[in-house]
């Protein structure tokens, strides 16, 4: 198991996108990776786009980005939602100071806006960030999966093979 002993955060807010979450969520777990679902509130029920549950695991708050080795942000309309939670954004702004794994993929890239580091990288995302990606410092690029230093970014739910595959890497 290529990924044990990692812990690795996937946000968590309504309105997901099912396979952003999921594939991740398992795959990572099949890897021996401790996958924890932060989230607004702990112990809440959040729905996807198309109403399929996930319940959190923390509460952004109770938790701090230096104590995981990466985090993961889904893409449908999560992010919207997670950039209007304070907890949230303090949570990935630290997780960007730590220096670990950042890992966006589709509207995900949002959360990465509200921080620096996109600043000199090379990134995607879905098409209708990508001005908000290069306002917020990138190098926005059309391509299934970028890995730039330790942000790892992809467009949508096709490129998870390669996304999750490039995560697995970066923390092997």
């Amino acid at each position: 198991m290529k990924l044990a002993g990692k812990k690795i955060a996937i946000m968590l807010e309504q309105g997901y996108q099912e396979l952003e979450v999921w594939y991740p969520y398992y795959r990572l777990k099949e890897e021996g990776a401790q996958v924890i679902r932060v989230a607004p509130e702990a112990g809440r029920t959040y729905p996807s786009k198309l109403g399929y549950p996930c319940v959190s695991d923390v509460a952004a708050r109770d938790v701090k980005g230096g104590d995981f080795d990466a985090v993961i942000i889904p893409g449908g309309w999560a992010p919207d939602f997670m950039r209007r939670d304070e907890s949230m954004i303090q949570f990935i702004q630290q997780c960007a100071s730590a220096g670990i794994v950042l890992a966006a993929i589709c509207h995900g890239g949002w959360m990465l806006c509200c921080t620096d580091a996109l600043r000199g990288k090379r990134a995607t995302s879905f098409i209708a960030i990508k001005y908000d990606m290069i306002n917020a410092g990138a190098d926005w690029v059309d391509e299934e999966c970028v890995v730039d230093g330790n942000v790892i970014t992809s467009r949508k739910p096709d490129d998870l093979p390669a996304f999750c595959n490039a995560i697995i890497k970066a923390l092997s």
